[in-house]
């Protein structure tokens, strides 16, 4: 069983939205999956609408054993090839700083547990941990507990600040704790490719963290909102911007995969692998940190982000 983090230091960028777009993306390909909703907030489990259960992840990081995990695991209405170990209000209360630090280790041994046991006997291929907009101690569980970690950020002028943070910690954790933890990537989400304000912020972010970035990105899509309304993986709803952004979470989800076998990170001091940035971006990036439109004739999409058309749904 591979473990993913899914982290972003701020809400509202799409953290949830991508968590989910990779279990539709596991379901797609025939894998068995589990996700973990760490964030209090409870957004992962509210579209994933499973049964009620007796307890929740808040009982499982207070008491990782077998019994309590399977009384916090329930099917998600999707399939029930995805489980949920379901999130709660009351896991705010444990992502404050005290003395317990013990129960940092409480998720990977949970997860542990589930590797040994699985439910029905068929194991997960993969486990998604949907992590709260924070470093608190949540999500340092999550990243004790995974085997990478993959960044969720927006286009903005926030961005490379974020991301510098949240690598630092995803160091940080491997070096004292959890040495197989590999980061998986930064992707952008709500990616407007016509935005030239958007392609000056991912240039900030490629030339800072090279191939870290995504190849792909996430596009600002309505067709989002509506599948999570209905409580509909991506994957099954009919639109054409649907299309567009199922066919973006398989290559996420592949890169996350093939990360956990090479193993291919860039911490430690190495140095950023800086594509070549592609005419429009690079020539229309103006001084004082903000995009200027290129000249006529110029494109005005990356080659690695393709256009799109704006008016799909």
């Amino acid at each position: 069983m591979h473990t993913v983090a899914v982290l972003s230091l701020k809400g509202g960028v799409g953290k949830t939205t991508v968590a989910l777009g990779i279990a539709s993306a596991a379901l797609r390909r025939g894998a068995r999956a589990l996700i973990g909703d760490l964030d209090p907030q409870g957004n992962a489990t509210a579209t994933l609408d499973p049964p009620l259960t007796d307890a929740t992840l808040a009982d499982v990081l207070e008491t990782p054993r077998l019994a309590v995990i399977n009384q916090a695991l329930a099917p998600s209405a999707w399939s029930d090839q995805l489980d949920v170990l379901v999130g709660a209000e009351e896991l705010e209360l444990l992502n404050e700083p005290g003395p317990q630090s013990r129960r940092l280790d409480n998720l990977a041994r949970a997860l542990d547990e589930l590797r040994a046991s699985p439910p029905r006997g068929e194991p997960y291929e993969l486990a998604i941990l949907d992590c709260p907009p924070s470093l608190g101690r949540l999500t340092r569980s999550a990243l004790m507990a995974a085997d990478s970690a993959l960044l969720v950020t927006e286009p903005t002028m926030y961005a490379v600040a974020g991301a510098e943070r949240a690598l630092e910690a995803i160091e940080a954790v491997r070096a004292e704790h959890n040495p197989r933890l590999r980061p998986a990537g930064v992707l952008v989400n709500r990616l407007r490719a016509r935005s030239y304000e958007h392609q000056y912020r991912i240039a900030e972010l490629r030339e800072s963290f090279g191939r870290l970035v995504m190849p792909t990105a996430i596009p600002d899509r309505l067709a989002i909102q509506q599948a999570q309304g209905a409580c509909t993986p991506i994957h099954e709803w009919k639109s054409p911007g649907a299309q567009e952004i199922a066919l973006t979470f398989n290559m996420v989800l592949a890169k996350i995969l093939r990360s956990s076998r090479a193993g291919r990170h860039r911490l430690d001091g190495d140095e950023p692998e800086t594509p070549q940035a592609p005419q429009g971006e690079a020539d229309g990036a103006g001084q004082g940190g903000h995009a200027q439109p290129p000249a006529a004739g110029d494109t005005e999409t990356t080659s690695e982000f393709p256009a799109v058309v704006e008016n799909r749904r």
